[in-house]
């Protein structure tokens, strides 16, 4: 940090130690191997770490009829999505998915390395909340995800706004536009969280905040064309 002891964002010095340390490790350059590692020791905590990736993200209209998506597994049980799968490359994460009792299926998959192992075309809906960012799923997974969503489905997706992740965030939404330049899907909704999750250093904070923030974007996969009749 190049600012002096005792000058970090008050959001900052109320996150442990332990847990910038460790939220820093894992959205680092490190190896493949190395990051699982810390998730699966992370992975009994995880979820009771306040300001953890994602945290500030709540639920955000659609706009359209009634329709609200959550973003975390929680907040869709709680609005009554009971079908739920999920993937994760930290077998200490899926442990944890499968003890919450939330999900009706759970495979190990690395995004980005790996094909997701389901067939096209099978979820209304899909997330990915929290992990596409530098150092963590890279944008090649993203076609993957579209392949394995209904025609006519959803998919919610989430980057960082952070200094450090500016760079894979252009990326990011290069990939997005030019799907959507594609017909492959089209955008429902982008739309910026300010208090997304707690900052770990006084460079990544949003204005002296003590939080980075981020984007929730939402498309539509767009319908196979209908041919039509002679």
């Amino acid at each position: 940090s190049s600012g002096a002891r005792g000058t970090e964002p008050a959001g900052a010095m109320r996150l442990p130690v332990g847990v910038r340390e460790r939220v820093a490790a894992v959205h680092s350059s490190s190896g493949l191997p190395e990051r699982l590692r810390l998730y699966d020791g992370w992975a009994d905590s995880y979820e009771q770490v306040p300001g953890r990736p994602g945290a500030g993200a709540g639920a955000v209209s659609l706009g359209s009829p009634s329709a609200l998506t959550a973003v975390s597994p929680q907040d869709l049980h709680r609005r009554g999505f009971r079908c739920l799968h999920g993937v994760d490359g930290s077998a200490g994460m899926l442990e944890r998915a499968q003890s919450t009792g939330l999900y009706q299926q759970l495979w190990p998959c690395v995004l980005g390395r790996e094909a997701l192992p389901m067939p096209a075309e099978l979820y209304d809906a899909v997330t990915l909340v929290g992990a596409l960012g530098k150092g963590q799923v890279p944008t090649t997974a993203v076609p993957e995800l579209l392949r394995v969503t209904k025609p006519g489905g959803f998919l919610c997706l989430t980057t960082r706004s952070n200094p450090s992740n500016l760079r894979y965030k252009a990326e990011l939404e290069a990939a997005l536009e030019k799907l959507e330049k594609q017909g492959a899907w089209q955008k429902v909704l982008a739309q910026e969280v300010e208090n997304w999750e707690r900052a770990t250093s006084e460079e990544e904070s949003t204005r002296g905040t003590g939080y980075i923030s981020g984007v929730i974007y939402i498309y539509q996969k767009c319908p196979v064309p209908q041919l039509e009749e002679d």
